[in-house]
């Protein structure tokens, strides 16, 4: 099976061309423009530097949250966009649990754990025997202190992944180094390949808090 992946869930617009057990494209950019502006450009090239032509990528993964607001929107139109014109199925990956697939190779408790608002963060746990990720919470907005208390029940090193990495500081810890770091559209891969697609229209975010639009609202 061959599967693209694009994460636009943060601040870097990733895209990847995978099978199962071969890498063959990915791009990364820590990118200041929109990712309306740079994730379909990447695709294109991605796709040509790989010698795929899209017809024959068997589904997309894409990230489906948590994380931006506006850029997780982007993603997700553009992937359905892609599969409702390709008649093509998707999946929609945790943003997290991508991330924890980025440090697969650790043996033991991987947090992933990325920025919210305040002193709150998205997290969730994993457990890796160095190839397979395996899920061991669901994935949470949670105040940092309270994270931090949460991982104590856990014995061992824990590796740490996400953009709120370096908030977890301490000798169980070790940190993901900076180029596994953040969001990687392998990682959606990675993760993807032991699920089933499904349809576009299928296809949703997975914000975990509400949005602006809906905080003006209630307010």
């Amino acid at each position: 099976m061959t599967l693209l992946g694009i994460d636009t869930s943060g601040k870097t617009a990733s895209v990847a061309l995978c099978t199962e057990d071969k890498v063959l494209a990915q791009t990364t950019v820590y990118t200041s423009l929109t990712h309306s502006q740079v994730i379909l450009p990447i695709c294109n090239d991605v796709l040509k530097n790989a010698g795929v032509e899209l017809s024959d990528v068997d589904g997309i993964a894409v990230a489906m949250g948590p994380g931006s607001y506006t850029g997780l929107r982007i993603g997700i139109a553009a992937v359905k966009a892609i599969c409702f014109a390709q008649n093509k199925p998707c999946i929609g990956i945790s943003t997290l649990e991508g991330l924890a697939n980025n440090v697969s190779l650790h043996k033991g408790m991987i947090c992933a754990v990325m920025t919210a608002r305040l002193d709150l963060v998205y997290c969730a746990v994993f457990e890796s025997d160095g190839c397979k990720v395996k899920r061991l919470t669901g994935d949470e907005i949670l105040p940092l202190e309270e994270l931090k208390a949460k991982l104590e029940q856990y014995s061992g090193t824990i590796a740490v992944v996400g953009d709120a990495a370096d908030k977890l500081e301490g000798e169980n810890f070790i940190i993901a180094p900076p180029h596994l770091k953040l969001q990687l559209a392998t990682g959606l891969c990675s993760a993807a390949f032991d699920k089933e697609l499904s349809t576009p229209d299928k296809l949703d975010a997975a914000y975990l808090q509400i949005t602006k639009a809906e905080k003006d609202l209630q307010g």
